[in-house]
């Protein structure tokens, strides 16, 4: 296996069925750290200017409309309202918006990890492109259905990854560019960062670098 690593000029961000509605049902991990990993995630498709595109499925029932969060983070990205489709890749604007990223490298999360993001994962990935799930800012009904469907992907080759990760592998050294604005989202998000980064404060009077 080759190992190219995520970059800010290869990797597109796709949200799919971050929904109220379907949100509700997220037993795998508490709502707060998924709520959490969402907004970092989006956060971090700001900070690093990542091609993003957004799916919904009926939004105007009981599925409910696009979390808050991802609204206000990423105002200018595509929104595709599918009208049906369970697989948003079924869904051609939604390839079609993919595909306009130019980026082979696809950053996926939704709800729910076993079905909306799964899909989209194996569909994505028998198509061509680097798929990386991102499970913490993916949620489902409970533990062993994420554990199922983390390992279906990994059997068709897509990355099961963490949006710390996704985070440090884009950034790739802390003097480059975005160092402090990845400090700044980490120390947000991450508790323990941001106990670090306030102790360090504490400690020697200066404002924290990255």
């Amino acid at each position: 296996m080759s190992y190219e690593r995520l970059t800010a000029d290869n990797a597109a961000v796709l949200l799919v069925d971050h929904q109220t509605g379907l949100s509700n049902g997220i037993q795998d991990q508490s709502y707060p750290e998924y709520l959490t990993a969402v907004s970092a995630l989006a956060e971090l498709a700001t900070a690093y200017e990542l091609p993003t595109v957004i799916t919904t499925s009926a939004e105007d029932g009981p599925n409910g409309p696009l979390l808050p969060v991802i609204a206000e983070h990423l105002p200018d990205a595509p929104v595709v309202k599918r009208p049906g489709e369970v697989n948003a890749w079924d869904n051609a604007e939604f390839v079609a918006a993919v595909e306009a990223t130019g980026r082979r490298k696809l950053i996926v999360a939704g709800v729910s990890t076993d079905v909306c993001v799964a899909f989209v994962a194996l569909a994505a990935q028998a198509a061509g492109y680097e798929v990386y799930a991102v499970i913490d800012a993916s949620g489902t009904w409970n533990k062993l259905v994420q554990e199922t469907a983390v390992q279906r992907m990994i059997k068709a080759g897509v990355e099961p990854i963490t949006w710390v990760a996704v985070a440090a592998e884009l950034q790739g050294d802390w003097r480059a560019d975005k160092g402090q604005d990845l400090a700044r989202i980490m120390g947000t998000y991450l508790p323990f960062y941001g106990n670090l980064q306030a102790s360090f404060t504490a400690v020697s009077g200066a404002t924290p670098s990255a």
